[in-house]
């Protein structure tokens, strides 16, 4: 047991003074700062200047669309469209459309512009929508009526919960920011550490370190010393970052709208760091494995892609688990050990998981820690020592039976 906390101390101390980890570990904070500085500079000191009224020219073949001219653009109206158009290309004017005869049956207008762009710009429908409409039913409706009809909608969306109350924690920020940054945090999290334990086992394989350290010290306890060093320097790592976003979310809230009704719970924390600990002992034992199986550093690596994409794969069904929690995909997705730390980190924050679903989810990530580690060892150990070819399907099978 001695012998496993020397290893876990050494792995962890060298973890933790490598560049590229206390880089990557400030990177996240930084980031959020700065993003939040830019935030508050654009806000607070700049201050654009008015932008001036836009000069649209309009030609009314229909007739009787002559009044309300200066609704948030100066209009101004043309006899005929040659008349528009000479003024478009002088510059007299950033655009003109033409009502046509027949717009109050067909509604269509014909817009002319010298500009290239993909649609017309927000600004320019609204003001045209706002002008056609006040001089449809100005005259006959009340003012107020009258500015309703040019926005008669504002809305907004409530979901209530089986017994007809409004649900807590609607704020889109919760629903679909936070649970792609959190999924996020967790993936870079756990492959920065065990792609480290991955790298360090198939180096120390390759420069024959590694028969040093088997005279001293059994397999088992090189294997444990190593995932548990390497998983204590990355759960140190997804603290910082974890606390990092829970201040900026708290700090935000007064100041960015966005995040008003925004929080961060302690039982989403408590959680992300338990699957975040169950998750990276699964991830790092296979690393571990492939690491002692590769003839050299760059073969594991390559082989390690293929882990990388089982537990990446929930986020490419990142819209339909995080508006469809409840999901089938989402379900499996959480059952699966490979998936599933990803998964409940995107499930957790919108309206968390049902405590049977949270339950057996646990239980299938801790069977299968227990038989990759049980599995793993025996693979491990007798990988280590054999260089130059990497044993098939078929040595794997007897390693795991004989070891």
């Amino acid at each position: 047991m001695n012998k496993t906390l020397i290893i876990f101390r050494h792995e962890l101390l060298v973890t933790i003074r490598r560049k590229s980890f206390i880089l990557i570990t400030l990177a996240a904070p930084l980031l959020m700062l700065l993003g939040y500085g830019i935030y508050q500079a654009v806000q607070n000191w700049y201050h654009p200047s008015e932008p001036e009224t836009a000069k649209i020219g309009y030609v009314d073949e229909a007739g009787g669309f002559d009044e309300y001219t200066d609704l948030g653009a100066n209009l101004v109206a043309y006899p005929e469209e040659e008349a528009a158009r000479q003024s478009l290309l002088s510059g007299e004017i950033g655009e003109y459309f033409v009502i046509p005869r027949d717009y109050v049956q067909t509604g269509r207008i014909i817009r002319y512009t010298t500009k290239r762009e993909l649609e017309p710009p927000p600004e320019t429908v609204e003001n045209i929508k706002a002008f056609l409409i006040s001089n449809l039913i100005g005259d006959t409706t009340a003012p107020d009526i009258l500015e309703r009809a040019k926005t008669p909608i504002l809305l907004s969306s409530v979901r209530l919960d089986d017994a007809g109350e409004p649900m807590k924690g609607q704020n889109p920020f919760v629903q679909f920011f936070m649970p792609y940054v959190l999924a996020l945090l967790l993936i870079f999290s756990i492959f920065f550490a065990s792609g480290y334990l991955l790298q360090s086992i198939s180096e120390e394989k390759d420069n024959r370190l590694m028969e040093v350290l088997l005279s001293s010290v059994s397999a088992r306890q090189l294997l444990v010393g190593k995932v548990l060093g390497l998983g204590a320097a990355g759960l140190f790592q997804i603290l910082v970052w974890v606390v990092s976003l829970w201040v900026l979310v708290d700090v935000g809230l007064t100041r960015i709208p966005s995040l008003t009704d925004a929080s961060l719970p302690p039982g989403l924390v408590i959680l992300a760091v338990i699957y975040y600990v169950l998750g990276y002992l699964l991830f790092a034992v296979i690393m571990a494995v492939l690491g002692s199986m590769g003839t050299t550093a760059r073969e594991a690596q390559s082989w390690s892609s293929i882990v990388v994409m089982t537990a990446v794969l929930p986020t490419f069904f990142l819209n339909l688990i995080v508006e469809n929690p409840d999901h089938i995909v989402a379900i499996l997705f959480t059952f699966i050990p490979t998936t599933a730390s990803v998964t409940a980190m995107m499930r957790l924050p919108t309206e968390g998981i049902p405590a049977w679903q949270l339950a057996l989810s646990l239980s299938f990530l801790v069977a299968a820690i227990a038989f990759c580690m049980w599995a793993g060892a025996k693979i491990f150990r007798a990988s280590l020592l054999i260089y130059g070819k990497r044993p098939n399907l078929r040595q794997i099978v007897r390693y795991v039976r004989e070891a």
